[in-house]
């Protein structure tokens, strides 16, 4: 007696993340578990993007990567970061299609796992990586990818586009994560300074070497260790590095003892470093050394996006508990900036904002001043006889608040400092 075929649910059971199983015209033929607890049931006869993304076409239609026709094309596996609906909001998902082929090796259903990607967030956060725009998750896909291997990471970017938060992305989804992630400050350290930093020292090595002290490889074993800015390292020190790097081993200014070191090395520049090496201020080795997996970070004027969810991240960050909103003048001039700073610039710009604002809205003028701009000269002559009675300006005041709330009326009274009732009889 042939035994029954178990049900698709109990089959994607077995996978440990959420999964789906699809038929070749996209529709969710089953869910795993997993993929209910997380993202609920799917509607029957729905289609993934319909559910996923709430697009009205496939992905590859709708201006993404789309794994499935990735996966008719090749017959395997393909992998792709997306952004998921789910009850919490928006998600980053790192996606794995799977293609089930028949006899003749035609793909007719695909399994589609979906691993969180906690790194980062699709929603406001005060903590994480933020961002939705293409360029940001191009750089997120190359993290992730990344992440679980040892390979050396090498962060390029201009200054303020979020490097070290990068590295700490990169260290919190390695195998390392339970150890340290140490942080070298390569700027502006001599090279006596930064082998002391670095190696450690014992007592007596050098005058004022008065006790033993441990050096940043120490403090990192096990864990990770991120160089910033590793272009300004001196150049008698990258001789060191190097031999670091290929022998694993070191020693403590002043000691004899070889010691041996365990760490996973990220680095990050917002130099050319092969213009560097042309010139002859880095050396060649080194540079192939850390070399080994480069990722960009997209200066702010690549993904404006974004900055609507940074600034509402900065913003709860500078002040939790309060809710700073920006109008939607001073959001446009936001993102027309040429933001050489970048994210810092950005948060400096919205600390100053949060200073000068009387309120918890923050308008075009109170942005113009934040950014050193005079605000418009007013002719009060002429406006006296635009002047209106407090009602009306109230009244005034309310509907852009209302406005700049998309209709949310509980959001408007709380910034408003009223009930949701005086709202509406104000409103009259």
């Amino acid at each position: 007696m042939k035994p029954e075929p178990l049900p698709p649910r109990a089959l994607l059971d077995v996978i440990e993340y959420p999964a789906i199983l699809l038929g070749a015209d996209y529709r969710v033929l089953a869910s795993n578990r997993r993929y209910v607890e997380r993202f609920g049931d799917v509607p029957p006869s729905a289609r993934c993007y319909e559910v996923s993304h709430g697009y009205a076409h496939p992905c590859d239609q709708a201006g993404e990567s789309c794994p499935m026709a990735a996966c008719k094309r090749s017959a395997g596996r393909e992998r792709v970061l997306h952004i998921h609906n789910s009850p919490r909001g928006r998600e980053h998902i790192d996606v794995e299609m799977v293609p089930l082929l028949d006899d003749a090796g035609v793909a007719r259903y695909f399994v589609e796992v979906l691993k969180p990607v906690p790194i980062a967030s699709a929603q406001a956060n005060a903590t994480r990586m933020v961002g939705r725009s293409a360029a940001f998750n191009q750089m997120l896909e190359m993290i992730n990818l990344v992440a679980a291997h040892e390979t050396s990471v090498l962060l390029l970017g201009e200054t303020g586009t979020g490097k070290e938060l990068a590295a700490s992305a990169i260290h919190e989804a390695s195998l390392r994560a339970h150890k340290s992630m140490v942080t070298v400050e390569c700027a502006g350290l001599t090279e006596t300074l930064f082998e002391s930093e670095l190696f450690g020292h014992v007592k007596g090595a050098f005058t004022g070497a008065v006790s033993n002290k441990r050096g940043l490889l120490e403090l990192a074993q096990g864990g990770t260790l991120f160089l910033d800015e590793i272009g300004d390292v001196p150049v008698g020190m990258q001789v060191k590095l190097l031999r670091l790097l290929e022998t694993g081993t070191y020693r403590a200014v002043g000691d004899t003892q070889l010691r041996r070191a365990d760490f996973r090395l990220v680095c990050a520049t917002h130099k050319d470093l092969r213009e560097q090496v042309q010139r002859g201020a880095f050396r060649e080795d080194l540079y192939f050394r850390i070399n080994a997996f480069p990722i960009i970070l997209p200066p702010l004027r690549k993904r404006r996006e974004d900055i609507p969810l940074l600034a509402r991240s900065i913003l709860d960050k500078l002040h939790p508990g309060r809710t700073y909103r920006l109008s939607d003048r001073a959001l446009a001039r936001l993102q027309a900036l040429a933001f050489s700073g970048n994210v810092r610039e950005l948060r400096n710009i919205l600390e100053r904002a949060t200073i000068f604002a009387r309120e918890l809205l923050i308008d075009d003028e109170v942005l113009q001043r934040s950014l050193g701009e005079a605000p418009e000269i007013r002719d009060h002559a002429n406006e006296e006889a635009a002047w209106v009675d407090l009602h009306t300006q109230e009244r005034r005041y309310l509907k852009q608040l209302l406005d700049h709330c998309q209709g949310d009326k509980a959001r408007a009274a709380q910034i408003a400092g009223i009930s949701v009732r005086s709202l509406y009889r104000r409103l009259e």
